[in-house]
């Protein structure tokens, strides 16, 4: 039994799970920083292709 113990205790499934976790929360905090940074120059550059598609004649993009 004590055998078990140890060689469970020296597992590292668990801790790779974990680093595997913090990877990606850090991944998507970068993607939810970007977005918030660049959001607004982001809305008006896909407002632009919009109405180009559109055939807008207004836009002088």
């Amino acid at each position: 039994m004590k055998s078990f113990i140890f060689n469970y205790l020296r597992l590292e499934h668990g801790a790779t799970a974990i680093e595997y976790g913090l990877i990606a929360s850090g991944v998507c905090l970068v993607i939810a920083a970007s977005i918030f940074g660049f959001g607004a120059e982001l809305e008006s550059m896909i407002t632009g292709f919009s109405s180009a598609l559109d055939g807008d004649p207004t836009n002088n993009n």
